[in-house]
């Protein structure tokens, strides 16, 4: 078992949804947690699918709240984004990108097979500093309220399960097996080095 508590990194596109709900499911389990995006920016639905709300990272919360209700309370309220945006606000300050992010952590779970490809694809750019190794593994989740709840108590289980193993690096491949057939998702997994 590792002597410490995982270092987590969750990651979506946009970190608005998904990463954001595993993050505070996690957080609330004494998790050492962070989450990000790899979008280039943030987009949260508009009033019609081909007019989304489009942020820069350096957006806050708190900001995007109180855009969306300035442009249209009634219709932000119904489809979630509100109540969405309100819990974010609750565990951090603004959507973080995880490339501009150089901090070591032993897991890193994407929530799509683009954002993993994108999170491998950074990883692999970066210099190799300490040859410390960091699993990545993808669960896909779809990008709704429902499945993104979902998909954080499976990332939630597969973090404890992967916590308390005597040796990680030999079981974890048998773990996401596991995790596999019960959850009947496909898991990608790919061990990278800082």
């Amino acid at each position: 078992m590792p002597s410490h508590p995982l270092r987590v990194a969750v990651v979506c596109s946009s970190n608005q949804n998904r990463s954001m709900e595993a993050h505070n499911i996690l957080s609330k389990r004494g998790f050492d947690v962070r989450s990000f995006g790899t979008g280039s920016h943030v987009k949260l639905p508009g009033p019609a699918p081909d007019k989304p709300n489009v942020y820069d990272f350096k957006t806050s919360y708190e900001q995007m709240y109180n855009d969306l209700v300035r442009k249209d309370k009634e219709l932000y309220t119904q489809n979630g984004i509100l109540h969405m945006l309100d819990r974010n606000k609750r565990i951090k300050t603004r959507p973080e990108r995880f490339q501009n992010c150089k901090d070591h952590f032993d897991l890193v779970i994407t929530c799509e097979e683009r954002v993993y490809d994108q999170v491998l694809e950074d990883l692999s750019s970066r210099e190799q500093e300490t040859l410390q190794s960091v699993h990545v593994i993808n669960v896909d989740i779809q990008d709704n309220h429902e499945e993104a709840t979902l998909g954080a108590f499976l990332i939630c289980e597969l973090c404890q399960c992967i916590q308390h193993t005597d040796d990680m690096e030999n079981e974890i491949d048998e773990l996401l097996q596991e995790f596999e057939d019960k959850s009947n998702r496909p898991f990608l997994h790919t061990v990278c080095f800082y």
